[in-house]
């Protein structure tokens, strides 16, 4: 079966309790010919590095990528470290993925909340140290480090990716990283100014615009799926981000704003005690449907394995390099990935680097 590099999922998508479920997806996505599965985290069951180390295990071509990690949360040498460990485990199919994180739960854990200077001058701390350099008597934004050293001998050529949904954040992860995931729910019209200003970030710093990898992420939730994983995967997962950082998301769509208060004002979304795809009720999620517009629903892939499909190629017309299909297993996505093949655009990229952060 021809490999997929354009396309990826997420292991593991939203939560879970049972995290040894990643391995039957990655063996599933390989299986299938997707490109790379991506690795988010979630400080209960989903720590990155031991997701990273499982996938590598049981996978012997699909890249991987963390997407994202926080690089507050561990030290220096210890994520440069993870990321070697990992790069070479999979033979360089490996990708470090960076986030900024959420300011509220930094300062709960009483950790420095997420600058982009910080995550600029950390990538510098990375990649020096991936190219078997000392980096001494260091005092920056990323913090203060007197004497950091992996190996003398490395040369290791690892992409580093970063997440990002605002203009100045994409701006500046064309400047710096290697590639982009970008958020899920972004319209058409706001993946391609998203996809425009990482190029317009990447041509400011003296970068071949083009050299910056790109992943749209679209909610996936076709009609083979059972009504009540729909409502989960599609108003839940929805609703939930709305929960966290919806005046951001609603923001760069361009939507109305008076739509996200009068959600928050609604008596179930106000005391709601969780994340709405993790806990809700089947009752609970159709009442949120009532509260979504179809307009904010429609940035997403439904309907039938076809119309995904094609929803999935709008994603490519829109300036995508990538398309993570989001919030399904490999395994639920395989009739879209089915049609998919049957209108995959020519030119599409083929060959053994399946590295997610290189174009």
């Amino acid at each position: 079966m021809d490999v997929l590099p354009e396309l990826g999922f997420y292991g593991l998508a939203g939560h879970t309790s049972t995290p040894r479920d990643l391995l039957d997806q990655v063996r599933d996505g390989e299986r299938l010919g997707l490109g790379a599965v991506f690795l988010s985290e979630r400080f209960t069951t989903k720590e990155a590095a031991t997701l990273s180390g499982a996938a590598g295990a049981v996978s012997e071509r699909i890249g991987i990528a963390t997407a994202a990690t926080n690089h507050n949360t561990r030290h220096p040498l210890l994520t440069a470290t993870f990321a070697t460990t990992m790069h070479r485990l999979t033979g360089g199919r490996f990708a470090l993925g960076l986030g900024r994180g959420f300011d509220l739960l930094f300062d709960v854990m009483g950790l420095p909340r997420i600058t982009t200077a910080q995550l600029e001058d950390f990538i510098g701390i990375m990649r020096r140290l991936w190219r078997g350099e000392a980096v001494a008597g260091h005092d920056g934004p990323a913090g203060r480090f007197p004497y950091l050293r992996q190996d003398p001998s490395f040369d290791e050529d690892i992409p580093i990716m970063l997440a990002a949904i605002g203009e100045r954040t994409l701006e500046f992860a064309g400047s710096v990283a290697d590639g982009v995931v970008l958020h899920t729910f972004f319209t058409d019209e706001t993946l391609a100014r998203s996809v425009a200003a990482v190029r317009r970030g990447a041509e400011k710093a003296g970068r071949d615009p083009e050299s910056v990898r790109v992943w749209s992420v679209l909610a996936t939730v076709g009609d083979h799926l059972d009504e009540e994983a729909r409502l989960r995967k599609l108003v839940g997962r929805l609703a939930t981000y709305l929960q966290g950082y919806g005046d951001l998301l609603v923001r760069v769509n361009g939507w109305d704003p008076r739509v996200l208060e009068r959600f928050r004002a609604d008596e179930l979304v106000r005391g709601f005690p969780g994340a709405f795809d993790a806990i809700a009720t089947t009752e609970q999620l159709e009442h949120m449907a009532t509260l979504l517009p179809e307009e904010w629903l429609a940035a997403s892939a439904t309907g039938s394995p076809e119309n995904c499909a094609e929803r999935v190629v709008e994603q490519f017309s829109a300036g995508a390099d990538g398309v993570i299909l989001h919030g399904v297993t490999p395994a639920e996505a395989e009739p879209v990935v089915a049609a998919y093949r049957k209108i995959r655009p020519a030119g599409m990229p083929s060959g053994p680097d399946l590295n997610p952060g290189r174009r």
